[in-house]
């Protein structure tokens, strides 16, 4: 009786699996990696790098306390693929800032915090509406609603926004500050 030893991997033969451990080329860290060989071509195919590239966005460098590392620790989320996790700590990230930036009143939800920040003029309309529909309506759905999947662009979206909306309210920061004082969020300066 002959057998077919052979195996497949997205359409492509592969006769062993090798585990290897290996550097990131993109974030330098550490990682196994999942490699599928076919032993003839000397064709490999990579299934899987764990864990994946970790990508770390600039943020601004005066954040409130603890927004960074919070950030930081969905980005880790993210790195394993963690969509859900990382988003729902997005939204964390944008509650903690506007809190820290005199938008944590008790009465407000987060949505109206949002809308508050971009009458005072310190976010664009734009950023606004991505804060509602890619951070907070996400997070929002993750932590108050049925499970349900979170993908990859969804995540990257959020991640993209939530640091431009940290950057707005870090750039030209006296300024900011200014609107801040006008709009009675956080008190005056002797």
């Amino acid at each position: 009786m002959v057998r077919d030893w052979r195996r497949d991997f997205e359409g492509k033969p592969y006769t062993q699996v090798f585990y290897i451990l290996m550097r990131c080329a993109g974030c330098g860290r550490g990682g196994l990696a999942t490699v599928h060989d076919d032993s003839v071509c000397h064709q490999a195919y990579e299934e899987l790098f764990y864990p994946a590239s970790l990508d770390v966005a600039t943020l601004p460098t005066n954040l409130p306390n603890g927004v960074e590392s919070e950030y930081r620790e969905a980005e880790l989320c993210a790195s394993v693929g963690g969509w859900r996790a990382a988003s729902a700590l997005l939204r964390s990230v944008l509650e903690k800032t506007l809190k820290a930036n005199g938008y944590g009143y008790l009465a407000g939800s987060l949505k109206q915090r949002i809308d508050d920040a971009a009458k005072d003029g310190v976010i664009p309309p734009a950023r606004r509406q991505r804060a509602h529909e890619d951070i907070r309506v996400l997070g929002n759905d993750i932590l108050h609603d049925d499970w349900r999947a979170v993908n990859e662009d969804e995540y990257s979206a959020a991640h993209h926004y939530t640091q431009r909306i940290l950057e707005d309210f870090d750039d030209h920061r006296a300024e900011v500050e200014a609107v801040l004082r006008a709009a009675k969020r956080i008190p005056h300066q002797p």
